[in-house]
């Protein structure tokens, strides 16, 4: 293109640009005007959003727990927590609770006399056998009194195809979206779900855990390189192990251990509940109070006191696996809540985000040496200090040695201030494209007021976002790279193919 005519062009896109933000942002003030909030005295918190174009509403409940919550012993726990959750309460899921509880006061009393026997120098291997079968026996009579999936039944009857729910670090996220008409039957299902939890089906779904864990992490290359390169890349912090948790200790989990960690971290204070949809705010309260306000209230745990101590210098993690060479590079980054972080989100997008970033167009267009390069912003979580990566998946004949210098020189680049206008606008454009037509959707913006609720301390900092992007500048981007782009501040990793291995 002709440089006058692309000139011409990216100052009309500018213009553009200004225009719809100031646009946006007269909608974003008024929508946030809109927003209503109620704490019950409890301590859980209600955020409503009316949106009465469609006769429908989203619930999303954010549980302030996450695998960073988690000790030594008992990782994984926030996960398999979030399955029981689906098991039902003392009226669902259950044919006769009553008799149900004292079949998981037998079992649970004979799988700690089989870890026990398990634990020992010379395990009675006879008596093991027979626990065993008996330990087979209750779980067949439990499951007799189990109605299966009931939970999921009734919530589908009442038109909620999307009953979802998901673990990450930071936190436990339910979700349900309903006809609007459905607004009590959800009030009344989930406020049973916090109020009278039961861990049914326990040793199944442990089970069940242990697979995702063998399929996520023990036979997938990648996932043994991301859990070894998590573990060095974090020699304090609990960002050091996954979600899904350690074997040994999915093992080892009891029902009593699950109960605790209900009790502690689903404290009424520890929970927040956006919807948004056709609701009238006064009237979700008032159904608020009457539902949610019996659960009994608590202290709000206690925040995780330990910080990721500074690196003192690169760090190597290899992993030897049936799989072409893969490479990881993480270097330490501040929170979500730091104001670097939008800075840090642009230099993420540039370097390496989409087909049209620098990593995609050299190593995988041009120079052939990967199949795939990218990057990853704000990882394994954002709550906490967290890591900015880049990534590349060697080609045919190629090595990682060979994308770590390609990755390196644009860093390089990067750090010596060459961004262009016509990158720092992509970024820009497609990040508020991101935003709009993220609130554009109920159960997405439920999600988003909710996030910004616990992360940053105020729903409210939601509509601010647009003006954060709008006032980077290349400057921003050249400080935060050379500020935390620095090689004794990263983790490199990296998949060595098994037959290069020595």
């Amino acid at each position: 293109m002709n440089p006058k005519k692309f000139k011409t062009l990216l100052v009309i896109l500018t213009c553009l640009l200004v225009v719809s933000s100031i646009s946006w942002a007269q909608n974003f003030d008024a929508m946030k005007n809109q927003v209503k909030e109620h704490t019950l005295k409890n301590g859980m918190k209600f955020i409503v959003l009316e949106r009465h174009d469609a006769p429908v509403v989203s619930f999303h409940v954010y549980a302030d727990v996450g695998s960073a919550n988690e000790n030594y012993g008992i990782t994984g726990i926030s996960h398999l927590l979030e399955h029981m959750a689906f098991k039902g309460s003392k009226v669902v899921g259950t044919n006769d609770y009553e008799a149900e509880a004292v079949i998981f006061d037998q079992i649970d009393k004979l799988y700690a006399n089989i870890k026990n026997e398990k634990g020992k120098a010379e395990p009675d291997t006879a008596k093991l056998s027979e626990l065993e079968a008996k330990f087979e026996e209750l779980r067949k009579q439990a499951k007799e009194k189990v109605i299966n999936n009931e939970y999921f039944d009734m919530m589908m009857q009442q038109g909620d195809a999307g009953v979802n729910a998901y673990t990450s670090n930071d936190a436990t996220q339910y979700i349900n979206s309903l006809p609007s008409n459905k607004l009590e039957f959800w009030m009344s299902m989930t406020s049973d779900r916090f109020m009278n939890p039961v861990i049914r089906e326990f040793y199944k779904e442990k089970d069940v855990v242990m697979e995702e864990r063998r399929l996520r992490s023990e036979t997938q290359p990648i996932g043994k390189l991301f859990e070894d390169f998590m573990a060095t890349s974090f020699k304090a912090h609990p960002y050091h192990h996954s979600v899904v948790g350690h074997m040994s200790d999915l093992e080892r989990i009891t029902r009593q251990d699950v109960r605790d960690y209900f009790k502690k971290y689903y404290q009424p204070s520890n929970l927040t509940a956006a919807i948004v949809g056709d609701v009238k705010a006064k009237k979700v309260f008032k159904m608020a109070e009457l539902y949610f306000g019996r659960i009994p209230s608590g202290a709000k745990p206690e925040p995780v006191r330990t910080i990721e101590p500074e690196q003192w210098g690169e760090r190597h993690v290899a992993v030897v696996a049936k799989s072409q060479p893969i490479l990881l590079l993480g270097y330490h980054r501040p929170a979500e809540t730091h104001e670097d972080d939008a800075a840090l989100e642009a230099l993420a997008n540039i370097i390496g985000q989409g087909r049209s970033s620098r990593l995609w167009e050299l190593l995988v267009k041009n120079e052939k040496v990967a199949i795939q390069a990218g990057s990853m912003n704000g990882w394994p979580g954002s709550k906490f200090p967290n890591l900015i990566a880049f990534y590349g998946v060697s080609a045919k004949d190629h090595t990682s040695a060979e994308c770590l210098e390609l990755i390196d020189t644009q860093i390089e680049k990067i750090k010596s201030g060459d961004i262009s206008e016509e990158e720092l606008t992509k970024f820009k454009r497609s990040q508020k494209k991101g935003i709009i037509n993220g609130m554009k959707s109920n159960s997405r913006m439920a999600g988003i007021l909710t996030h910004y609720d616990v992360i940053h301390g105020d729903w409210r900092k939601t509509f601010d976002q647009l003006k954060g992007i709008e006032g980077i500048t290349a400057e921003d981007i050249k400080r935060v790279a050379n500020k935390y782009l620095k090689k004794k501040n990263r983790t490199v990793g990296e998949i060595i193919p098994e037959e290069e291995a020595d």
